[in-house]
């Protein structure tokens, strides 16, 4: 009998065994298929990243042109061309040639 009860529990063991690493493996691939879903959308992140930086450089770059244009705005360069351009103006004196076109 006693030979029985040492059996039972042999393999009852063996049962625990087989059942525990089953377990195992099974959160061992379902932490293997979510580290893949975490690289991927990190990857996408990344890229979302660069972009983003991509467009904030570029409105850096536009900021810096319209700061640049308001100052020759303010300039007597500008206000002359304007003048000529727009409006006709020329200085005392001053000969226009046009074509005859």
């Amino acid at each position: 009998m006693a030979r029985k009860v040492a059996y039972r529990k042999k393999r009852q063991n063996r049962l625990a065994m087989i059942l525990v690493t089953m377990v195992v493996l099974m959160m061992l691939v379902v932490v293997a298929v979510k580290s893949v879903e975490l690289r991927e959308k990190k990857e996408g992140y990344d890229i979302k990243v660069a972009q983003l930086q991509a467009e904030i450089d570029a409105e850096k770059a536009r900021t810096e042109e319209i700061e640049e244009y308001g100052k020759y705005t303010q300039t007597k360069k500008y206000v002359e061309e304007v003048a000529k351009d727009k409006l006709g103006l020329v200085y005392e004196g001053e000969i226009i040639f046009k074509d005859e076109n």
